[in-house]
């Protein structure tokens, strides 16, 4: 068993992984301002909550794309671990064949996406993963992540339009009652959530037009389950598809590691 971090803009997802099977998943929120005893706290308090014991870990990976704390909660995680921890980035390998113009730009949480998405569904497929931004990854038939989208996420939507609008107080993403909302709040809730829906559903679409075949479809990140229900399209939720990707890229790395 293996612990796998996700660090993410708003939350950090911790996970302990045995293969493809994820034990427990849960949710910190990311605080740029903490220590690495901090960490190494909230680390071991999730694990213990979950009755997980030092000594029934071989060692932990993390993807991360906040860098200002990514060296702290390494250490963290070592210093509950006692054991080396990896972080996916230059010298991992993950055989994933980039063709970007510049491979190197690509966030170390897609590449881990799309590790798993290739070892676990069928290719050509697209990855939405949702969280601070929503992103979308396009794998061609060949395996080959050709490139992808990046737009605003829907909290930040969400949080953007509560923050210009002074009538407008903050609001739970939560499907309204009715698509045609009866008062400003179900409005609110029905806009963010069916225009999001909408989105994702016309990006499938413009994406097999472009792709020219059918496409497997994907969705992962902590609001997925909030607005994939609410679309028309066949889209896999697949909550613990990052730490999926960890392991795998852990497995591929493990003769590495000192």
């Amino acid at each position: 068993m293996i612990l796998a971090i996700d660090i993410g803009n708003t939350n950090i997802v911790i996970g302990c992984m045995e293969g493809s099977r994820c034990v427990f998943i849960e949710r910190l929120s990311t605080v740029r301002t903490k220590t690495e005893l901090e960490y190494a706290i909230d680390i071991k308090n999730v694990l213990d909550i979950y009755g997980i014991h030092r000594e029934d870990l071989e060692g932990g990976i993390i993807a991360s794309v906040v860098p200002q704390i990514t060296k702290a909660f390494q250490l963290a995680a070592e210093k509950i671990l006692k054991l080396d921890v990896m972080i996916v980035g230059a010298g991992i390998k993950t055989g994933l064949n980039i063709r970007m113009d510049n491979p190197a730009s690509l966030g170390g949480d897609l590449v881990v996406d799309a590790v798993a998405g290739i070892a676990e569904y069928p290719a050509p497929m697209i990855i939405f993963d949702m969280g601070t931004a929503t992103t979308v990854s396009v794998i061609d038939s060949e395996k080959r992540y050709q490139g992808g989208m990046i737009y605003p996420g829907i909290q930040v939507s969400l949080d953007s339009l509560t923050s210009k609008a002074a009538q407008l107080s903050g609001i739970s993403l939560e499907a309204p009652e009715h698509l045609i909302g009866k008062n400003t709040i179900e409005c609110m809730k029905s806009g963010i959530i069916y225009s999001s829906a909408a989105a994702i559903d016309g990006i499938i679409d413009r994406m097999k037009e472009q792709m020219g075949e059918n496409l497997t479809v994907i969705a992962t990140g902590g609001l997925a389950k909030k607005i994939i229900p609410h679309c028309k399209r066949e889209i896999i939720l697949d909550d613990d598809l990052l730490l999926k990707g960890l392991s795998i890229l852990y497995e591929k790395n493990r003769k590495n590691k000192r």
